[in-house]
């Protein structure tokens, strides 16, 4: 089978990790690194592939039959729109844009031309997030009524000095790490239509939150709680508890949603189920069935290349699309506007 050939734009953390899976891929192939840093030298080198400093140069040398893009997200448009422009599928990584407006502008270009845009929200290929998906689906939980969330970590000091612009404003985790939740939440339970949020930077004192406690309300009627904090030494979050990343120490006791319905609950990613056997049973006096859901963790990652290659074939549509990624970002930005202005924001 001739494997597809995949060029990799931003040789950062999360390009390394996606140059690590297509390494490692049976049906993709690393084929060129565009970067402009001198550290990108190297790292080609010891791939074995071309570097070149621009997507222009690299369209001038040859034209892969996909691209990754894990550049700054001020370039995650003008730089979409020029590899759709070429022909080129594009894997984007999240989020869509920095801005509503401008993503608006690509799904737009998106939809109008049927551009292959897969956008790396990377968690909806998560093995446990598709189990936990087909549970509630499967209608083992009854009718949803709650959702409870948490992402709860601890950054280093050595995080901020690296990056003096985390202390700022844009640079908290509302903005770079509730994105990932949003998407998670937005599987789970459906579509968000309204957000508060109550936002706290007394622990560090910097000039962005570092706590946030969020409500939402589902379109399906469903409420929800979430906590945020990147001050907090808690172990509840998706990295800390999902073992899909091997950089974070695991906690296997724990867990960061807890989804319950009329009939019963689960706890992702533990997969721990709760149910009632017989519809006469629910009752707080009564005793629940207790389970544990069977699934194989896999890294996400690997799952996101596969349909990646499937999306450049023609084989399946994009599994978060263009629209997919703008909607993360408005109930993000959402999010944020609640927490300033104290008021409910509808989305």
């Amino acid at each position: 089978m001739t494997q597809l050939k995949i060029a990799v734009a931003g040789a950062g953390i999360i390009g390394l990790a996606h140059i690590e899976v297509l390494q490692k891929s049976p049906r993709c192939t690393l084929s060129a690194i565009v970067d402009l840093s001198p550290g990108a030298v190297a790292i080609a080198a010891r791939a074995g592939v071309p570097l070149y400093t621009s997507l222009e140069a690299l369209l001038a040398a040859s034209k892969p039959d996909g691209i990754i893009l894990a550049t700054p997200n001020h370039l995650h448009v003008p730089q979409a729109l020029q590899c759709i422009a070429a022909g080129l599928p594009v894997l984007l990584e999240k989020p869509v844009a920095p801005t509503l407006a401008e993503g608006e502008q690509l799904v737009k270009v998106v939809e109008e031309t049927g551009a292959r845009l897969l956008i790396g929200h990377h968690r909806a290929h998560s093995p446990i997030m598709a189990k936990a998906k087909e549970v509630v689906d499967s209608g083992r939980l009854g009718k949803l009524v709650t959702v409870m969330g948490s992402a709860q970590f601890f950054k280093p000091d050595d995080y901020f000095a690296a990056g003096p612009w985390r202390t700022q404003p844009g640079g908290g985790p509302i903005l770079i790490n509730l994105i990932h939740e949003v998407h998670n939440l937005r599987m789970l339970c459906g579509e968000i239509t309204a957000v508060q949020a109550f936002a706290s930077n007394t622990t560090r004192g910097f000039a962005v939150e570092d706590t946030v406690a969020i409500n939402l309300r589902f379109a399906s009627g469903v409420l929800g709680s979430f906590m945020l904090s990147d001050t907090a030494a808690c172990p509840r979050s998706w990295e800390q508890t999902s073992q899909e990343n091997k950089a974070y120490t695991t906690y296997t006791d724990e867990d960061c949603y807890v989804i319950a319905g009329t009939d019963g609950s689960l706890s992702v990613p533990t997969m721990r189920l709760k149910t009632y056997p017989r519809p006469e049973d629910r009752s707080w006096w009564k005793e629940f069935e207790s389970g544990v859901v069977g699934m194989v963790r896999d890294d996400p990652l690997k799952h996101q290349m596969h349909h990646f290659a499937d999306v450049i074939e023609g084989q399946a549509p994009p599994l978060v699309s263009a629209r997919d990624g703008l909607q993360n970002l408005r109930v993000t930005e959402a999010i944020a506007e609640a927490a300033k202005t104290g008021l409910v924001v509808p989305v």
